[in-house]
């Protein structure tokens, strides 16, 4: 890359950041967390778009605001002014966690220590952006404080919802329960007239985030991805106007453009329309709206039983066809009679919902179109677009701004190829790459266990729980506890839990679709056992001897559904499918399975994987070791022990 000498001085002010003033503050700063920094900030400077695989412990957070702070500092560089407002920055993440970290933890300690040093002249500034139902509408809330002051509610949630006339941003609060929420946040129509918009908070709160002096914007990808799709369209954008992006977390953004750009009909869309019918004094067409759209639900869970077993696959017949005709027409009545009577809003919102049920009657080719068992009786039809990645490519990188999208598992195997697939960035010159291997020192502090003795057994039968609790088992008591187990499977769980449970001396616990009660729980227990799966592969975090234990029982496929059927068709072969998708795929969720178990420099860690396919000869063995950190390797059960016994003090078996 040609420097300049602007350029140079803010490499150089790279260096001084992180060898002189970080250090100085106390945060421990590693060789490849200030490479990581430049590679940033050269992105930045010269408006590419960077994939940066992050391995465990690098410190990309820090990496990349630095660079994002140089990058507004040495602007002029570019041939651009520094305007007021005119280089804000937009961080985009996964989790709010993240987003609390950056806003109340990264931000505060790095722009103190930079206006004390006069790297910047004023401090940083930062607001999280985010939809208008996590925050509360005063009007509303002043209504359901009034409808429930002489009626008997839980104290906690009484408490909840009055504590909200302190707090605008729901989140906050604890306790609040899923209903009241519901009532008092700001509704998706906010009408001009509303009587308490001069003093509402959320209106406020549009103001200071849209404050030329703010730095950084802080979202969730979905609250990004509406912005692209705003900005695409010519609406009113929701951010304002960024000069670049991050990408953190950015492995879970096509899992959130899915949803963006996905559709759905069901009872709870349609009892929402009713609703807005209702408030607008149209309660007849309500009534036909509700009425037609439910038999039509009805008439397809009876066409489509085997929707009942989970997501099915949905192809227009003449039989369906003729089902959605008369929903179709009705709709169109129903808007065409309220024009003029009702808000713009809600006739957008008929004219969207019509325009769903047509794509089921003509099964448009340009989505995948599939069923899946609703929470009452009725089904929910959805869809999903087959062009994600061209979507993406339009809305977010087609332009000139500089983006960084990050994460622990970008890479699969040897390359980045599957991310830029899914993300559109396949075959885009101004894309470069860049892998900061995790510090850690997985040669010495970590053992990968593949046990020689697994049997080939057919999935789900009981000589497969048998077979995994005896594993398991003995790998509890080798590790004397301390163990995380992660399933791909709840009912696999479940087998295993129920015949372990009154067999170990050790505390078990069983996480069901990522209750936080019970990881505090674990958390709280001196060499207990914890039995997890879902969202728990990912964004947990337990240091030191907490877990000196990971089981991996299965490899991570994903299950197939109808939108992994419908990409399998873009292949001439099985093969080449699961060469290019399937084993991508799976080796990302491993990665993030295997972050688990090591977090801090000093941890030590024994992973065991518990599927034949990934032992030595295995059909997966070679992928598997591809995928992760260089490390110790054991097919033996008495090596577990003894590197334990090794690695840890005798206080870890007093405990």
């Amino acid at each position: 890359m040609p420097y300049n000498i602007r350029s140079k001085r803010a490499h150089e002010e790279i260096e001084y950041i992180f060898c002189t003033l970080l250090p100085q503050n106390g945060l421990f700063v590693r060789e490849e967390q200030i490479r990581l920094s430049h590679q940033m900030l050269d992105t930045l400077l010269y408006k590419q778009i960077a994939l940066c695989d992050a391995g465990v412990g690098i410190g990309k957070t820090y990496a990349y605001l630095v660079a994002c702070i140089l990058m507004r500092k040495y602007a002029s560089m570019m041939g651009e002014s520094i305007v007021s407002g005119s280089h804000t920055v937009v961080v985009s993440t996964s989790s709010i966690a993240l987003q609390k970290a950056v806003l109340r933890e990264y931000i505060p300690f790095l722009s103190k220590i930079l206006q004390n040093h006069k790297v910047i002249a004023s401090p940083l500034r930062a607001v999280v952006r985010k939809g208008k139902e996590h925050f509360v509408c005063d009007y509303r809330l002043e209504q359901r404080i009034a409808a429930v002051r002489e009626k008997h509610k839980n104290p906690a949630q009484r408490k909840a919802l009055l504590s909200l006339k302190r707090h605008s941003d729901i989140d906050e609060v604890q306790g609040i329960s899923g209903f009241d929420r519901k009532l008092v946040c700001v509704p998706k129509f906010c009408p001009r007239e509303c009587p308490g918009r001069k003093e509402c908070r959320y209106q406020k709160y549009l103001e200071q985030a849209k404050k030329p002096e703010v730095f950084i914007q802080i979202c969730n990808h979905n609250y990004l991805l509406a912005d692209a799709l705003h900005r695409s369209k010519e609406y009113r954008p929701l951010l304002s106007d960024y000069k670049a992006l991050i990408v953190d977390e950015a492995h879970k953004l096509q899992e959130a453009a899915m949803q963006m750009y996905g559709k759905s009909f069901s009872q709870e869309s349609v009892l929402e329309l009713s609703s807005f019918l209702i408030k607008e004094h149209q309660s007849r067409e309500a009534g036909r709206i509700r009425e037609v759209s439910e038999n039509l639900l009805l008439s397809l869970k009876e066409l489509y039983p085997q929707m009942e077993s989970g997501r099915i696959r949905f192809v227009a017949t003449r039989e369906s066809s003729l089902l959605f005709a008369p929903v179709i027409t009705k709709y169109r009545q129903v808007r065409e009679q309220l024009k003029g009577s009702v808000s713009k809003w809600v006739l957008n919102r008929l004219e969207e919902t019509e325009g769903i049920l047509r794509v089921f009657q003509k099964s448009d080719k340009n989505h995948i179109l599939y069923l899946q068992r609703g929470r009452g009786e009725f089904p929910v039809l959805c869809t999903a677009s087959r062009d994600i990645p061209h979507i993406l490519h339009a809305t977010l990188w087609q332009g000139n701004t500089p983006a960084i999208l990050t994460s622990g598992t970008l890479k699969a195997g040897q390359g980045f190829s599957r991310t830029r697939q899914i993300t559109g960035l396949e075959g885009k010159e101004r894309v470069r790459e860049y892998v900061a291997e995790s510090p850690f020192q997985y040669r010495e502090n970590c053992l990968l266990y593949l046990p020689k003795n697994l049997k080939k057994v057919k999935r789900g039968s009981r000589e497969e729980v048998l077979m995994l609790t005896e594993q398991i088992h003995s790998l509890i008591r080798a590790t004397n506890g301390h163990t995380l187990v992660l399933f791909t499977s709840y009912s696999l769980m479940s087998g295993v839990y129920q015949m372990l449970r009154d067999c170990l001396p050790f505390d078990l616990v069983e996480v069901w679709r990522h209750s936080q009660e019970e990881i505090v729980r674990f958390k709280s227990l001196e060499n207990g056992v914890l039995f997890a799966a879902g969202s728990c592969w990912e964004g947990v975090d337990f240091p030191g001897d907490m877990v000196s234990s990971l089981i991996i029982v299965k490899l991570p496929f994903a299950v197939p559904d109808p939108i992994s059927e419908a990409e399998q068709e873009k292949y001439d072969t099985l093969e080449a499918y699961i060469k290019s998708i399937i084993v991508p795929d799976m080796q990302k969720k491993l990665r993030q399975g295997f972050g688990r178990a090591i977090r801090t420099e000093q941890d030590t860690c024994v992973v065991s994987i518990l599927d034949h396919r990934a032992v030595v000869g295995g059909r997966y063995h070679k992928a598997v070791i591809s995928a992760l950190p260089k490390c110790l390797m054991t097919d033996d059960i008495r090596e577990v022990e003894a590197f334990i016994r090794r690695k840890k003090n005798t206080d870890y078996y007093g405990k």
